[in-house]
C-alpha cells in the first residue's frame, strides 16, 4: 500500500462534512499502474465490456471512540462511471438533490440511497 497519496476525496469529503483529517491509500500496483506510460489499456472481458480489474473503496470513519465502516467493490472501476453518471443526471432532473448549485455527490445526494441505487454495478456494505 502507498500511504497519503493525494486523491480528490481529500478535497471533496471536507467540502460537505466536518472532518479534521482524510487519509487516502491505494495499493503498490495500482499506482505503479498508473504512473506507467506502457501500462496498456484494459481488455474486455465480458458482454458489458468490462476488464477483469476490480476494485474496493473502503472507508472508514473514527469518531469519539466508535468507529463506522462502508465498503463498495466491484469489477472495472471506469465501467462504473456512466451508470453513476446517469444515475446523479436522473436525480438532478427529478429533483432528488440535497442542495443546488456546484456541490460533491456527497452533498448534493442521500450517499446511501445513492449508493443502493447503484448496487446492479457495484456491491456496497454499510452500517446499521
Amino acid at each position: 500500500m502507498i500511504a497519503e497519496l493525494t486523491m480528490a476525496d481529500v478535497v471533496t469529503v471536507p467540502s460537505h462534512l466536518a472532518v479534521p483529517e482524510v487519509r487516502t491509500y491505494m495499493t503498490v500496483e495500482a499506482a505503479r499502474d498508473l504512473a506507467q506510460e506502457d501500462t496498456p489499456a484494459p481488455e474486455p472481458v465480458d458482454a458489458l465490456g468490462r476488464s477483469n480489474q476490480t476494485f474496493v473503496v473502503d472507508v472508514l470513519v473514527r469518531a469519539g471512540g466508535v468507529e463506522r465502516r462502508a465498503t463498495a467493490r466491484g469489477q472495472d472501476i471506469y465501467a462504473i462511471t456512466s451508470p453513476l453518471a446517469v444515475e446523479a443526471v436522473q436525480r438532478i432532473l427529478a429533483g432528488y438533490t440535497r442542495t443546488t448549485g456546484l456541490a460533491s455527490a456527497g452533498a448534493m445526494f442521500d450517499a446511501a440511497d445513492f449508493l443502493r441505487a447503484l448496487s446492479p454495478h457495484l456491491s456496497v456494505e454499510l452500517p446499521h
